[in-house]
This record gives C-alpha cells, sequence and structure tokens, in this order.
C-alpha cells in the first residue's frame, strides 16, 4: 500500500474537468518527449491499455504522454463504439510518437488532419492490434488514402506493414506464443525478453509473407492450442510457417523523412498483465524515438497503481467512464 501512494503522489495527472483526454507529466527529471497514445477499438480494450501503458511511459520513463479516447458525443463518456470522434488530436501537432489503438474509425477531417500531419511527417510511430485497421473513412474522401482496405492496403499495410486480412487460427479460443526470430535477437526492442516469454490471449493475424518493404520481423505467432500460456502448439500448417506478430520498418511520408516504424498484431488490455509484453512496448517506445542506447535489460517496467483489465469482447466495455476515471 504504501509503495502504492508513493507512485500516485509523484505521478502528476494533468486533467481540467472538461477535457476529455489524460495528461501524464513524469516525476522528476523528463526525458522532453511528448507521447500520444490514441485509444479507439470495441473489442480490445485499449481505452484501458493505453492508459496504463502511458503511466508506465511516464511514471518509470520520464516521457509526457497524452491518452486520447474515443468520445462519446451525447454525454462525454468513453465510448469505444462512437468512431467519429477522437477529441484531442491537435496534441499530435508537438507529439514525439504516436501510438496507436483503433479499428475502423471514420474521423471528421478535422481531426483526421491531425494524424494525417503526424503520420507524413516523418516522426515515428507504433502500432498496436487493430492499427493494422485503424481507418475506414466514409464519410468524407479528403484521407480516404488511409482506409484499411484502400487499393494498396491503405494505412495499415503503406505504413505499418500488413493491413487487415483475417484471423489466423481460432479468434477467442486460441492464444499465441511470441517466438523471436534469431536473426534478429539482438535488435534493442528485444532487450531483456526471454524465449518463450511473450504470450497473448489474442489470436495470430494473418499477414502477407514476406511483409512489404524494409519489414523486418521480430517475433513470429505460435497459435496455441488454448488461452493459456503453457497450452501446446496447434500442429500442422497453421504453425508452417508461423506469422509475424512485431516488427520494423520505414515509412517516408509527403515529408520525404524517413519514420521508424514498429508493428505488433498483440493489443489486448490483459496483455500488460505480462512483464515480457510491457517490456516490448517500452523498448519498442525508445526505438522509435531513437533512443536504443538508453533500453537496459533490468528497466522497469512494472505495473502503475492498481490495473485490473477486463477480457476483450464486443459490447462489454465499462459504461459511462469519463478520462478522469482513469487517471
Amino acid at each position: 500500500m504504501l509503495r502504492l501512494i508513493t507512485l500516485l503522489t509523484v505521478l502528476t495527472v494533468s486533467l481540467p474537468a472538461a477535457d476529455p483526454f489524460l495528461v501524464f507529466e513524469p516525476p522528476g527529471k523528463a526525458r522532453g518527449k511528448n507521447i500520444v497514445l490514441v485509444s479507439g477499438d470495441e473489442e480490445y480494450r485499449s481505452e484501458e491499455s493505453l492508459p496504463q501503458l502511458a503511466k508506465i511511459l511516464a511514471a518509470r520513463h520520464g516521457f509526457r504522454c497524452t491518452v486520447l479516447f474515443a468520445i462519446d458525443r451525447k454525454d462525454g463518456t468513453i465510448n469505444p463504439a462512437q468512431a467519429d470522434n477522437i477529441p484531442g488530436l491537435e496534441a499530435l501537432d508537438s507529439g514525439d510518437l504516436l501510438i496507436l489503438l483503433t479499428r475502423f474509425r471514420d474521423l471528421p477531417d478535422d481531426q483526421m488532419k491531425h494524424l494525417a500531419q503526424y503520420i507524413e511527417s516523418g516522426k515515428p510511430i507504433l502500432g498496436l492490434r487493430t492499427a493494422t485497421h485503424g481507418f475506414q473513412i466514409k464519410t468524407s474522401p479528403t484521407y480516404a488514402r488511409y482506409t484499411w482496405n484502400a487499393p494498396d492496403g491503405g494505412f495499415g499495410r503503406t505504413v505499418l506493414g500488413e493491413t487487415w486480412i483475417r484471423h489466423h487460427g481460432q479468434h477467442g479460443k486460441q492464444s499465441s506464443r511470441g517466438v523471436i526470430n534469431t536473426g534478429e535477437a539482438r535488435h534493442p526492442i528485444l532487450t531483456g525478453i526471454r524465449p518463450g516469454e511473450i504470450w497473448s490471449r489474442t489470436d495470430v493475424y494473418e499477414a502477407k509473407m514476406p511483409l512489404p518493404g524494409d519489414s523486418r520481423t521480430l517475433l513470429f505467432g505460435q497459435v496455441l492450442a488454448g488461452m493459456e500460456p503453457k497450452d501446446q502448439p496447434v500442429p500442422g500448417a497453421v504453425n508452417d510457417p508461423m506469422r509475424p506478430i512485431a516488427w520494423v520498418k520505414s515509412y517516408t511520408g509527403a515529408a520525404g523523412k524517413a519514420a521508424r516504424v514498429f508493428t505488433t498484431t498483440l493489443g489486448t488490455s490483459e496483455d500488460l498483465l505480462t512483464a515480457a509484453n510491457r517490456r516490448l512496448l517500452v523498448n519498442a517506445a525508445y526505438w522509435a524515438l531513437g533512443l536504443e542506447k538508453q533500453i537496459k535489460a533490468g528497466a522497469d517496467v512494472s505495473l502503475v497503481g492498481d490495473y485490473r483489465p477486463h477480457p476483450f469482447g464486443f459490447g462489454i466495455h465499462v459504461k459511462g467512464l469519463m478520462p478522469a476515471d482513469l487517471k
């Protein structure tokens, strides 16, 4: 209890009553980097996971973090099913890193323009789980090129390295274990992660092989027969070959500058209960920001505060929550 009280007193939260987002200021010496985490998916509880990831990055690693949510236009509560409203995206105008976990968002031009400007700027991006199909622009042609099923694969394939294809394995019945690509075992993002430690209750996503462009696979996804980390791999073709579940690449946007990009198709809120999964994302943030020399194998990636994530599923998010309730 004493440790929890100490953490909550040193992590400053900026939240004026009217703001539909959270800002976590780092205690003590800051790294001078602003990370913007954008949630907005109906299934994987990004409204729970991204605030916790932001707390870890702020309290443990000195980054200033802003967390944005899908906000109900009627009552101001967090509503992942509100696909056309993520207020506060102007935070990206001064952001140094975007961490995105959205699904089929159809944002208006005045919001989408901040995302587009950031994406094309050459600044780094971390895409988690459904970010591969993070946009489905129906109401305006302005940013239709980012739509997941655009002819070139939209934002998912051109920026992150892959778009939505299908589930690989049985969704909700088969979990996945991360298998380190031996050719990339020394990559900075894998620092401090041992074989077999990465595990997720989510299934593997289908991905074209090889991934396009300069993508480098860090982890393959081994489909397991059940929903526990000790379950056995499914025999046969589903794991032969295994599909990528974490990779790095670059993206050169309109500004002509190559951005560092990390993508993982892991991403349920329960993933953060596994220390290796948290380490993967924290390491990826350092790498994307060009701070890979500061990655430490034993760096603190422990949870901040009381974190009790809910299982993934549609229509079962906690109703009536305001951003302040997740501070």
